[in-house]
């Protein structure tokens, strides 16, 4: 059989006098903005506790509630792509977003904060989507998963690294709201370029948003967002001494059970009731996600702490370390191309070499660790740590391509991309925090007895 020619790759949506190799760089540009663009920055977050009387909490949800509308996304990504052209598809994203950036730079209600930022990482991810399908043929003409997805996270990765720098060198040389200032004039001006050098032409055939479950979408956004509200609130309340988590609880327990009961009958669900059923690899996946993410929380509860509690470092040196973090993301796209996507190397072996680093992370963290350490000597666990988290998070997402597409395969990254992304991280480091905060209490009532 002869192979099927693949066509050469273009991009009509883009004006005549737009350079035809200068097209993707252009797109992989607006990728950026998009990316480091976002309701809150993290990084900043002390900084905008200081100045809002928000709590910690507060900043968390909202950035944890973006990342939900973020993953909530991938159910309807291709219908979005037919439905919309490319061009309003740009503006719109980025005026949605330039909007929330203003919200979130003013408001003191939490409500409305969090409400704001899961709207904003859907438009954020709808863009990035727009931008990178445009563009995967340039990047792999085999349409090879694994090459796109290393360049994926090659791009989000260092977009989070990089994002976390500028925030907070802008609110040392500033305040914080310079950070929302920068994002509002780089999506202008992606809206001034999509402007001037997009047409109006559509690449695929129209396909109105007729049959898509809105409320289901919506239901298994109010999960993911009590889910998270548990495990970031729970030390803040008590946990479940508090009518807060209590009542949270039952509200994503009860609209879970709702939700899959009434995906039984109706004729297109937003997450086919017999996803899980049909394909147990997909409960597989998550449950590796969930056990990944555990085994790295203590990148968000000890080395914070080490580093400005123990070692002493200001914020200036402890956002220093993203560069490394950088590196390892790079690093981590090197030896996923070589060794999944050139050598083929097989899922369990990639997963193997992922936890493998993870387990190096925290050994090195546990027997190494003392008072004097030199910045330098945290470099080395951190690079390890991102190339795990690469190497894993790759693997487990090409492993979706087995799937049928596009339905099984948009609602199998969907709820992955919800674990992954959002609800992993959050319940990972929910039991690792509240087991500290057990040996904690029982260490210093151990302590104060012998004083």
């Amino acid at each position: 059989m002869e192979e099927q020619k693949i066509p050469p790759f273009a991009i009509p949506q883009m004006r005549n006098f737009v350079p035809e190799r200068l097209r993707p760089w252009i797109l992989v540009l607006f990728v950026l903005v998009f990316q480091f663009s976002g309701g809150v920055y993290l990084a900043s977050v002390a900084e905008m506790v200081g100045s809002t009387q928000l709590l910690q909490e507060d900043i968390q949800m909202a950035g944890y509630a973006s990342l939900v509308g973020m993953a909530l996304f991938f159910g309807m990504m291709f219908r979005l792509k037919m439905a919309v052209k490319s061009k309003p598809t740009l503006i719109i994203c980025s005026m949605v977003i330039l909007a929330a950036n203003v919200i979130c730079a003013y408001t003191t209600s939490v409500p409305l904060l969090v409400a704001t930022c899961f709207v904003a990482g859907f438009f954020r991810m709808w863009g990035t989507f727009e931008c990178n399908s445009t563009i995967q043929l340039w990047i792999t003409p085999k349409r090879d998963m694994s090459v796109f997805f290393c360049y994926v996270y090659l791009v989000v990765n260092s977009a989070i690294n990089l994002s976390g720098v500028m925030s907070v060198y802008v609110a040392f040389l500033s305040t914080w709201e310079y950070m929302h200032y920068a994002i509002i004039f780089a999506l202008l001006l992606v809206v001034l370029a999509v402007l001037l050098i997009y047409n109006d032409k559509r690449t695929m055939p129209p396909l109105p948003l007729y049959g898509i479950d809105w409320l289901g979408m919506l239901m298994w956004g109010v999960v993911g967002l009590c889910v998270v509200f548990v495990c970031v609130y729970g030390e803040h309340y008590d946990w479940f001494d508090s009518f807060n988590i209590r009542f949270a609880t039952f509200l994503g327990v009860t609209t879970f059970i709702l939700n899959r009961w009434r995906a039984s009958f109706i004729h297109h669900s937003y997450i086919f009731h017999d996803l899980f059923r049909r394909f147990p690899m997909v409960l597989v996946l998550i449950g590796v996600i969930v056990l990944g993410d555990t085994l790295l929380a203590p990148q968000h509860i000890f080395e914070h702490a080490l580093m400005e509690g123990v070692l002493g470092y200001d914020s200036l040196n402890v956002i220093s370390l993203n560069w490394v973090g950088f590196a390892g993301t790079l690093l981590g796209c090197l030896a996923v191309w070589i060794l999944f996507a050139r050598w083929k190397w097989p899922y369990q072996r990639m997963l193997m070499i992922a936890f493998l680093c993870y387990i190096f992370y925290l050994a090195y963290f546990y027997f190494f660790i003392d008072y004097n350490l030199p910045k330098e000597s945290l470099c080395l666990p951190i690079v390890v740590r991102t190339v795990g988290y690469v190497i894993m998070a790759t693997a487990v997402l090409t492993a979706n391509t087995s799937l049928p597409f596009p339905f099984y395969f948009c609602q199998a990254v969907c709820v992955q991309n919800l674990f992954s992304a959002a609800l992993a991280g959050c319940i990972g480091n929910a039991i690792v925090g509240r087991i500290l905060r057990i040996v904690q209490q029982e260490n210093f009532v151990e302590l104060s007895a012998s004083v």
